[in-house]
């Protein structure tokens, strides 16, 4: 009896071990990340190759941690490096106070900090920490820098404007299916993300804004009810 007690003790291990494994072989094996995952920030350019930033500032003021230094610098009008008046001739980012809120994204005026999926990375110094411009703007097919100390994978860039493209005007559903921002080189106008209604997704298209199929249903609404 006792022998079968101490049997009948095995039984939930027993019965584990005929379950599929959910253990991955990491870091050779990573799990996919969602698409609004706040990793390690980029800098963008427009599609002709130019830099988003022009310097506002704004990214810097509504840090939490300070993370950010931005000094911005008058553009040569003979060899612009954005399109406005200015851009961003200093950009640090402290890694060792980044809390990651994506704050600055959302302060950005031109799109120009976004963040991809990359969270690790380790450094030796406290100056490895400190990125500068060098390391955050995107190289001229678009893509992030990598540094040595890194651990990058190549879906770690996908849709590093999720967040972006995720809050673009103030989250509202009815622009849906609505880009409201500008291209990035190498990757041209993303494709707005979708979910955050109950429209279907065939009806929501470019084609077919999500704001006209609204307007429609409410021009159909009979007896307090949208048929």
């Amino acid at each position: 009896m006792g022998i079968l007690s101490g049997l009948g003790g095995f039984k939930v291990t027993f019965k584990q071990m005929a379950e599929p494994r959910v253990t991955r072989q990491y870091p050779e094996e990573k799990r996919p990340k969602p698409p609004r995952f706040h990793g390690r920030h980029v800098l963008n350019r427009y599609p002709d190759g130019m830099e988003k930033c022009i310097g506002c500032e704004l990214c810097a003021g509504v840090c939490p941690a300070r993370c950010i230094y931005v000094r911005g610098a008058d553009n040569d009008p003979e060899a612009p490096v954005s399109p406005g008046e200015r851009f961003g001739f200093v950009y640090e980012i402290n890694y060792l106070r980044c809390i990651h809120c994506d704050l600055c994204v959302e302060a950005c005026p031109t799109e120009a900090i976004t963040e991809s999926k990359m969270f690790e990375f380790s450094f030796t110094s406290r100056e490895d920490a400190i990125y500068t411009k060098a390391e955050l703007v995107v190289d001229e097919e678009g893509h992030p820098r990598r540094t040595p100390f890194e651990d990058w994978r190549d879906e770690d860039e996908e849709d590093t404007s999720g967040w972006v493209r995720a809050t673009a005007s103030s989250g509202d559903p009815n622009f849906e299916g609505v880009a409201g921002w500008s291209g990035e080189l190498g990757h041209g106008v993303r494709l707005p993300e979708r979910g955050q209604s109950d429209i279907s997704e065939d009806e929501m298209t470019a084609m077919f804004p999500l704001r006209e199929i609204l307007a429609d249903r409410i021009a159909r609404k009979i007896g307090g009810k949208v048929w």
